[in-house]
């Protein structure tokens, strides 16, 4: 069978569709029923494209829902505890028990130096020589005066017995005894003011000899052979000092002061007790403190413009390891805390209010406490309030928790730090 294609009436039964190409307007023609199933499936299109964005919305709504993240972990500890000794800890400065400066006493030239600049000398060891010849002279002039007295005594006496006799005879007046009797009394004073010469003199020739006092050491001599010294006053030659033992000077603020008062109190220790206290000396340079002594003095009086009492410390110096003027550290312990309470410097704050810890609870939820401290002992520092036995202490990642926030606790035990020579 033959069909007939009329393509007028065909296209004139489809819809029409415009379309600008290059500037003229072409008209096509789409069928019927293939417009009709491309709005179908441009409803499913959309219907598809309606749900894929629901599902992608559903999506994005779980992924961005807040999940709260887990609580940090830090390090916790409990304190340690363990006796400490209390110590009084202060700065001084080292002086001589003994500083003399040697001077000339009688008037001369020198005539030697017999020792050597800065040497360390015994006790009445010679040091200086000044002009002996003319204070001997004087000396034996001195002791013949003495035996010319002597012998004008002895004279008198007999004579004065003599009389005394002749006048229980009525041999001689009482003027003759009288007169007897006064140049016997004469010649016992004159014999006194010659022996008084005499131990003058000796004085003076033995100033010629200057010796060292004590045992010590002598500075650089002041004069030069040949010198005249002690003209006008005395001369000083040089100077020598004791340094065996050595004295410590240092200051105790008055709430020390207190603090030790109040312990020796309870104790029932008295003011010659205090005396036997130790005292530790450390110089600048040195760990710990090995110099060991005792008290030597304590002040009657609190210095009202410094606040503080003078106390002394005496120190065994054998080796001469510390010098006169030294600058020293000092402590001195006083008492002693059986079940003390001690942290890692490094656990503690500090804020307008003071010192605190940070704390976790029973909860683990951090809480800050205000502490009292007080001294470092083997390099951890003593609690002296705020702080329980029990308590677990933040000891690190201090910085990455807060009061009131929940953590996760690492519990650790304080290390011991190596003793610290301050």
């Amino acid at each position: 069978m033959a069909m007939v294609f009329h393509g007028r009436t065909f296209v004139a039964s489809l819809p029409h569709r415009q379309t600008a190409i290059g500037g003229l307007r072409m008209t096509c023609a789409i069928p019927a029923h293939l417009a009709h199933r491309n709005r179908e499936w441009r409803q499913i299109g959309r219907a598809l494209t309606a749900l894929a964005a629901v599902a992608v919305l559903a999506g994005c709504e779980d992924k961005n829902a807040f999940v709260a993240p887990p609580p940090p972990k830090v390090d916790v500890a409990t304190p340690v505890q363990r006796p400490v000794t209390r110590y009084v800890e202060a700065t001084g400065n080292t002086a001589p028990i003994k500083n003399v400066d040697l001077v000339a006493r009688v008037q001369g030239f020198l005539q030697s130096i017999d020792y050597q600049d800065g040497t360390f000398v015994k006790q009445g060891t010679q040091l200086f020589t000044i002009e002996p010849e003319t204070y001997k002279l004087k000396l034996e002039q001195a002791q013949a005066a003495e035996a010319g007295a002597q012998a004008s005594l002895k004279q008198a006496e007999a004579d004065f017995k003599r009389q005394v006799d002749l006048v229980q005879r009525q041999a001689v007046s009482q003027a003759t005894l009288d007169t007897s009797t006064a140049t016997r009394d004469n010649a016992q004073a004159n014999l006194q003011q010659a022996q008084a010469n005499t131990r003058l003199a000796q004085l003076n020739y033995g100033y010629t000899k200057v010796s060292a006092p004590f045992d010590g050491i002598v500075s650089a001599h002041l004069v030069s052979t040949g010198e005249l010294v002690g003209v006008a006053s005395p001369t000083q030659l040089a100077t020598i000092v004791a340094m065996d033992p050595i004295w410590v000077n240092f200051t105790v603020n008055e709430q020390d002061v207190l603090r030790i008062r109040a312990e020796a109190q309870r104790r029932g220790l008295t003011s010659a007790d205090l005396k036997q206290f130790p005292i530790l000396v450390g110089l600048q340079t040195e760990t710990g403190y090995p110099h060991e002594g005792h008290l030597d003095y304590v002040a009657p009086t609190i210095n009202q413009s410094t606040g503080t009492l003078a106390v002394r410390g005496l120190v065994p110096n054998d080796k001469r390891v510390l010098l006169p003027g030294y600058f020293v550290r000092v402590r001195v312990p006083f008492s002693q805390e059986k079940d003390a309470l001690l942290v890692p410097d490094t656990a503690l704050g500090s804020d307008q209010g003071g010192r605190y810890l940070l704390v976790a609870n029973s909860d683990n939820v951090v809480e800050q406490r205000k502490v009292q401290i007080g001294p470092v002992d083997n390099g951890l520092r003593v609690i002296e309030s705020g702080l329980k036995p029990d308590d677990r202490v933040v000891t690190a990642g201090l910085l990455r928790v807060i009061p009131g926030q929940k953590i996760d606790p690492q519990v650790t035990k304080i290390e011991q730090p190596q003793a610290s020579a301050k």
